[in-house]
């Protein structure tokens, strides 16, 4: 008997799902021959000749898109470009870190002092359109590619902001791009005696900047009367550089431990003596809804260990640790491989850090609903933590440091005076 093709003009769910009976997809060899199957026959018989390349890398990116959120797999242009930004090497962009979310890209937060932090581009915001190319459908890497390019030229992305559903709403952005120099440390005095540090992201470089810049400090006229450490919209980087960060300012003690899917892959990261670079002095840490990874194992452990006072609002929530695997030339998988947990041996994952004093920036009319970073917890198919799983926080700072309500709290704190109730609502936990 002669095998037929059925030729469909309906609905091809519709069709599908009265022609097939329903079976589990199988796993394993057989798996990866059904692979096999359909990727021969579509490259034989799509309407137009298909990109094998792309089908490849999109099949891949599913696959490890269904494990988690956090884990994809790096072509060799990928990885070069991920290997760029952890050096803190130069590239031509906008300066903002993504991540994609319901086929949008969706701004884990803008890096400081680049086009698109000034441009207005906020923590939350979810890219539609990348000039006239619409997002959906793109893979994280086409839609980064599409962003970056030759300096001094413009690119027009459009973004949902808040409640915003519909592209036509959205807000547009036209921005130059310029060559981004991630600068992971910022610094200076506040009020006369407190070295305020900004850390924006924890790369190769993030210690040594910190290290100068208390070296800095050490040199102000008037003793300082502690630190001011800043998280807040910190998306977080490297493990090694976050454990760096947080023996800055300890002796002694359990930093961070990770644990993989069985016992033998448990390590545990404990701070070295005469690294401790803060002769003691009191430590705030501000973090907010878009504090994320490093970020919150630097301020997880710093409260544990009883170290800092955190101020702020709940943390993002991101708990697992994710491995670059190399593929030789065809690029490299990032797996998440562990979970961490801090000292007390809690794992944030989904839940995020709270803060001693829960303090609310004064949101502008306009920005309220709209800056809210809904968290670890809210994204489809992240590693499920128990049945307490706590969403973010709002993730605004005010671009003018006078009406930081954040900031200001903790100097007054430094100064002895416990952060009282604003108009947002202030508290301590």
């Amino acid at each position: 008997m002669r095998a037929a093709s059925i030729v469909s003009l309906g609905l091809a769910l519709g069709v599908t799902g009265a022609l097939v009976a329903r079976a589990a997809t199988p796993g394993g060899t057989a798996g990866i021959a059904l692979y096999k199957l359909v990727y021969e026959r579509a490259l034989a018989a799509y309407v137009d000749e298909p990109d094998a390349a792309k089908m490849t890398a999109s099949a891949i990116n599913g696959m490890l898109t269904s494990l988690d959120p956090h884990s994809n797999y790096l072509d060799a242009k990928a990885l070069k470009d991920f290997q760029t930004s952890m050096h803190g090497e130069e590239f031509g962009g906008l300066g903002i870190e993504v991540m994609q979310e319901d086929g949008l890209i969706k701004v884990v937060s803008p890096i400081d002092d680049t086009p698109a932090a000034r441009a207005g581009v906020m923590a939350g915001d979810k890219i539609v359109k990348i000039d006239q190319t619409q997002v959906k459908g793109l893979t994280l890497k086409e839609a980064v590619d599409l962003m970056r390019g030759k300096v001094k030229t413009h690119v027009a992305i459009t973004v949902l902001r808040g409640d915003v559903k519909d592209a036509k709403d959205g807000k547009v952005f036209d921005i130059v791009r310029e060559i981004i120099r991630v600068q992971p440390v910022r610094s200076r005095v506040e009020s006369g005696d407190i070295g305020y540090i900004r850390i924006t992201q924890f790369n190769e470089q993030t210690y040594d900047a910190l290290k100068a810049a208390i070296a800095k400090f050490k040199t102000n006229p008037t003793p300082l009367k502690g630190y001011i450490l800043d998280l807040r919209n910190n998306p977080g980087g490297l493990l090694s550089q976050s454990i760096r960060v947080v023996n800055t300012f300890i002796d002694s003690g359990q930093i961070v431990s990770t644990r993989g899917r069985t016992p033998d892959l448990y390590q545990q990261y404990d701070a070295r003596p005469g690294y401790n670079l803060s002769d003691g002095k009191p430590l705030t840490v501000l973090i907010n809804g878009g504090s994320a990874s490093a970020s919150e194992i630097v301020s997880g452990a710093l409260q544990d260990l009883h170290r800092a006072t955190l101020i702020g609002t709940r943390s993002f929530g991101k708990g697992s640790v994710q491995t670059v695997l190399p593929l030789g030339d065809d690029g490299a998988l990032k797996l998440t491989t562990a979970r961490y947990y801090t000292p007390s041996g809690r794992s944030i994952q989904a839940k995020g850090i709270e803060p001693d004093y829960k303090v609310r920036e004064n949101i502008p009319e306009e920005l309220k609903g709209k800056v809210e970073s809904l968290g670890e917890a809210s994204l489809a198919g992240h590693l499920k933590n128990g049945d307490d799983e706590q969403k973010g926080s709002e993730a605004y700072v005010p671009p003018d440091p006078l009406k930081d309500t954040q900031l200001a709290a903790a100097v007054s704190l430094l100064h002895g005076k416990v952060p009282v109730a604003n108009s947002d609502g202030a508290t301590a936990n």
